[in-house]
């Protein structure tokens, strides 16, 4: 069997529980990272987790906003859960694990969305993503401290054209307008970064991992945003098999915004 690493922004963890549970029961995958599970640590469904199989949990959460978990079927040590632009916000995990033989170095990323309005000079919100994804410059694929690294999540931007529904009308909207897109993509670069959705799947096919709530039809409609990430360290960018978005998940009842991203690796 194949190592996969799940990622999922879930949108409150403790009243969605029931479809992460379906979403683990029918997918397996070996770790799951969950991103905005607006749970403060110490009433984290732990015990729920360990019932599903995934008696191995960490977290960086805080109360009614942000927070992120990885749980796993694997053992895991927490590394680091680092904050970003002095800002006291749950928003980073790392862990390590093992997997391919050797350790894995996982980070686990809940990027700012930045508000409505596309000007830092206006919205401190807007300000905040961008400082935010530039010091994620500070974050390199090749950590001395690990032979390979993965980072997924939510990271709240779609940064090519065929990663939203229209180019042309989304351009001066949060998350796709040229600032946000030039400078994380350069972020990416510059840290080392393998974008394992794009090696597998080409830059031409569109790819969505997020429907409004806002849409009568989501389903119909499909104005869809590629929000949600899996990278990896260039070492190991030959060892994905496969990337699956789970698009299902998105109809299922009381959905998350967001639906879940796996990426299996040739690995046990």
């Amino acid at each position: 069997m194949p190592f996969t690493v799940a990622t999922w922004n879930i949108n409150s963890v403790r009243l969605r529980l029931p479809i992460v549970e379906r979403f683990l029961a029918e997918f397996s995958p070996d770790v799951l990272c969950l991103q905005e599970t607006k749970c403060p640590d110490d009433l984290f469904p732990r015990e729920a987790f360990a019932a599903f199989g995934y008696a191995h949990v960490a977290v960086n959460g805080q109360k009614g906003y942000h927070g992120v978990a990885t749980v796993s079927r694997r053992p895991l040590a927490v590394v680091e859960k680092r904050q970003f632009c002095n800002v006291a916000e749950s928003r980073h995990l790392a862990t390590s694990l093992e997997a391919g033989g050797r350790p894995l170095l996982l980070h686990n990323f809940y990027v700012p969305a930045g508000g409505d309005e596309p000007d830092p000079e206006v919205n401190p919100k807007f300000r905040h993503k961008l400082d935010f994804v530039e010091e994620m410059r500070g974050v390199p694929a090749d950590d001395p401290r690990f032979p390979a690294s993965i980072l997924v999540g939510d990271l709240n931007i779609a940064p090519l054209e065929n990663d939203v529904w229209s180019h042309r009308q989304l351009i001066n909207v949060v998350s796709h307008t040229p600032v946000e897109t030039t400078s994380f993509e350069a972020m990416r670069r510059h840290a080392g970064w393998l974008d394992l959705m794009r090696e597998m799947i080409p830059a031409e096919q569109k790819i969505y991992t997020w429907w409004s709530y806002r849409a009568q039809d989501w389903a119909l409609s499909d104005r869809g945003r590629r929000l949600d990430h899996v990278w990896s360290s260039a070492n190991i960018g030959a060892d994905l098999s496969d990337i699956e978005i789970v698009r299902a998940a998105r109809g299922w009842e009381r959905p998350s915004d967001h639906v879940p991203v796996i990426a299996r690796f040739a690995w046990e």
